[in-house]
């Protein structure tokens, strides 16, 4: 199976598993989505994560999916891709835009690695819009 899209496709793999009441799923590995499970993992959006570089040809990411004990909701309510293979999208830090008023996060590649939103702007730096997530 070709994907053209690795980042969208670990989006989808997310939401699915979450519409489907999964706890663990299982996506292939890529620096880019090794980059933004950690900040997942960081913001408290997903439970745990485990990196196997032993399965497969690129290795494989595990990430246990985090629901909301009382409503057994998914925490994460909304993730979505901002800059696409055909259309990507570019800001400065002054122009990465807030989610939610800040409640969520927008993930950004900049030339010091990939980030979220509240840290680029700290450090003054823009770059590609990946995805946002709340």
């Amino acid at each position: 199976m070709i994907v053209t899209d690795p980042i969208a496709d670990f989006l989808t793999r997310i939401r699915n598993a979450q519409l489907a009441g999964h706890k663990v799923v299982e996506i292939p590995a890529s620096k880019m989505k090794k980059a933004i499970t950690e900040i997942l993992y960081d913001q408290g959006y997903i439970l745990k994560y485990k990196f196997d570089d032993e399965a497969g040809k690129q290795g494989v990411i595990s990430i246990a999916l985090k629901y909301d004990p009382a409503t057994k909701k998914p925490v994460i309510r909304e993730l979505g891709r901002i800059s696409k293979s055909s259309l990507r999208q570019y800001a400065g830090s002054r122009e990465i835009p807030q989610i939610i008023n800040g409640l969520g996060i927008c993930i950004v590649s900049t030339s010091k690695g990939v980030m979220t939103d509240k840290e680029a702007r700290q450090q003054n730096v823009g770059g590609e819009l990946i995805c946002y997530v709340y």
